[in-house]
């Protein structure tokens, strides 16, 4: 009796399995019926001045500490205004400026905030800007390049490169977005001790300290010129 019952669920189990996947197939294929679609080609941006999209971007810098961890911050407070040409990236001039007061360190206690911003490292009430200015653009790649440049801080003037990709944009959007937008991602890293940072420096053949190179990382959009009238993309 056993054998039989077990035998009449196999089967039910085996019937329900097939009508649930008939009628999975039949869903997903409404579904597919019913999706909005695919959102139009947009027209590339065009060559002007763009303006940093603060909404869109991020400063993040990371470095080692004591060799335990590698420590993670940002700053929360920047600006930056791109002269960029899709067709011509190499002529692409940028000035950057970040709020040295601006570093988050959530949850560090007082005195290593006060170290950090302090006339110990930044001293941000005395070098208040940390700037960027580009000087050339390095092609690296289709639509990766080397932005050559020199970087202030801490009173400070000296060569820095990024390395950069453009993740690409378009002229705008007429209901949504009526100005061209550009995107890019890039990174670079410098030792303070190069801008007179060198407090707590590990010493050589240690790791008791916080590292003298900085890695940063930049993720951002920019605003450009308004749509053309009568332009939707």
């Amino acid at each position: 009796m056993n054998t039989t019952i077990q035998t009449v669920f196999r089967r039910f189990a085996a019937s329900s399995v097939v009508i649930l996947l008939g009628m999975h197939g039949t869903l997903s294929r409404a579904a597919d019926t019913s999706a909005p679609p695919a959102m139009p080609p947009m027209a590339a941006p065009p060559a002007g001045v763009y303006q940093i999209d603060k909404a869109h971007a991020s400063l993040q810098l990371r470095v080692n500490h004591l060799g335990f961890s590698t420590y993670t911050t940002r700053f929360s407070r920047f600006d930056a205004t791109l002269t960029f040409d899709p067709r011509n990236i190499p002529a692409s001039k940028l000035v950057a400026t970040v709020d040295a007061a601006s570093l988050q360190m959530d949850d560090a206690p007082k005195m290593c905030t006060d170290i950090v911003l302090g006339s110990q490292l930044l001293d941000a009430k005395k070098f208040p800007k940390i700037v960027f200015r580009s000087e050339k653009i390095r092609m690296t790649g289709a639509k990766s390049f080397d932005i050559v440049g020199t970087m202030e801080l801490h009173g400070v003037t000296r060569p820095l490169v990024l390395s950069a990709t453009y993740n690409g944009g378009y002229s705008g959007m007429a209901d949504m977005d009526p100005h061209a937008r550009t995107g890019f991602s890039a990174h670079g890293t410098f030792k303070r001790s190069d801008f007179g940072m060198g407090y707590g420096v590990p010493a050589p053949g240690t790791t008791m300290g916080v590292g003298d190179t900085i890695d940063f990382s930049i993720e951002v959009e920019f605003s450009g010129p308004a749509l053309a009238a009568g332009k939707a993309h």
